[in-house]
């Protein structure tokens, strides 16, 4: 397993993948709990999956990574 300690509070350093993406999205370093209740509440958003997984982040990922390949 590659080295997330990072990136994960540290109840979360051990987990597996497959288990953090099922993680509360407060398990990532820097965000709290009243970050995760906000987007919670604003985008219903629990986990990491979800996160991941949201359509607004992915359009914002797509953005970034054209921007990179144009002209800008």
């Amino acid at each position: 397993m590659a080295d997330v300690t990072k990136f994960f509070d540290k109840e979360f350093e051990q987990k597996e993948f497959a288990e953090l993406a099922d993680a509360p999205v407060d398990a990532i370093a820097g965000l709290s709990k009243a970050d995760a209740d906000a987007l919670g509440q604003a985008l219903n958003i629990k986990t990491i999956r979800d996160l991941a997984e949201n359509k607004y982040v992915l359009v914002a990922q797509a953005v970034v990574a054209l921007s990179r390949t144009s002209g800008k």
